[in-house]
């Protein structure tokens, strides 16, 4: 796996052998932003997990993306480089494939999901102030 943007030696590519860093966000917000970032150019959005009760989604990133991580509202959880089992099952018990590796063989790039979840915010926000 790669990276889809990123070509920062910081934040290196996402790979089975080293593992996947995970953002977790609340199920609305992570919704939103998967549409944005399908809507963008190129493959922007890579793998990402949904739990079982629906709850949160979980997008894979850059192993070290959890060192910088400080997106209120979310958390990044990082692997040490313990490595992630990818297929076919999901690497965190409890959860299942919302995009799996195969469709969505890239880690998302942790600036343009900073991004998106921002936008998907917004538009929760607006669309709340609506009602």
């Amino acid at each position: 796996m790669e990276t889809s943007r990123i070509n920062d030696p910081r934040t290196p590519p996402c790979a089975p052998a080293a593992g996947c860093d995970v953002v977790t966000v609340p199920a609305r917000q992570g919704l939103e932003a998967v549409d944005i970032l399908r809507r963008g150019p190129g493959e922007a959005v890579g793998p990402v997990l949904h739990d079982d009760g629906g709850g949160t989604l979980g997008f894979l990133v850059p192993t070290g993306t959890a060192a910088a991580w400080d997106l209120p509202g979310s958390t990044c959880t990082g692997t040490n480089g313990r490595g992630t089992s990818f297929a076919p099952r999901p690497p965190v018990e409890g959860s299942d494939w919302l995009l799996p590796p195969g469709e969505a063989d890239l880690a998302t790039d942790p600036a343009v999901l900073r991004r998106a979840l921002g936008e998907a915010a917004r538009t929760i926000e607006a669309a709340d102030s609506c009602r």
